[in-house]
């Protein structure tokens, strides 16, 4: 497996394209800069797949459509890929296309690419629908877990209480798994716990 960071948009979202031994790849958090994301795809010879949305603020999502890939999404944000009252378009960003999502997501479904899998942990708090994917020793955490905090709960669907309780659930995860956030550096779960 190989993982790049491509940051893309105004607020800095960490794109990430996860790769196979087979060359094909799925992107997490598309959020702008499309042609950023193809140019990273094309210099490493990968064919994308498929798209997974960690969330469904705009900033993770904005470049879907461009990208023309199918896209992943937990059931409970599905309505934030195709309406901008939801997904803070308004607020972030000028213009949006609606997406229909391929595949909607629940809590411990597997999302497959060649010999990679990984798991979905649903982490509402961010989002109704916000979630993780782990896997391989790594979380993509989207906007749930960050280096030296966690994702802000004063935005509508968001709660403090139930992001603790998402928070709670990562902390079962072995300390030495890799986390990487929707926004800034790396980190790991037990440097997070410490």
């Amino acid at each position: 497996m190989k993982i790049f960071s491509v940051v893309v948009g105004e607020l800095k979202t960490n794109c990430y394209i996860v790769a196979s031994s087979q060359r094909r790849a799925f992107v997490i958090d598309p959020g702008d800069d499309a042609e950023k994301i193809r140019r990273c795809l094309d210099d490493n010879g990968l064919e994308a797949r498929f798209i997974v949305n960690t969330h469904g603020h705009i900033d993770h999502i904005k470049a879907d459509t461009v990208l023309g890939l199918p896209v992943y999404i937990y059931e409970e944000d599905r309505d934030m890929v195709s309406d901008p009252a939801k997904n803070m378009m308004t607020v972030f960003y000028g213009t949006f296309e609606p997406v229909v999502p391929a595949r909607l997501l629940r809590d411990g479904d597997g999302v497959t690419l060649d010999e990679l899998t990984f798991s979905v942990i649903h982490t509402p708090g961010h989002t109704r629908g916000s979630m993780c994917l782990f896997g391989h020793g790594v979380l993509f955490s989207g906007d749930t877990l960050f280096r030296n905090g966690i994702g802000r709960t004063d935005y509508p669907g968001a709660s403090a209480h139930k992001i603790e309780e998402s928070l709670k659930r990562l902390a079962g995860l072995a300390a030495e798994t890799i986390v990487y956030p929707g926004h800034g550096p790396q980190t790991t779960i037990g440097r997070e716990l410490g």
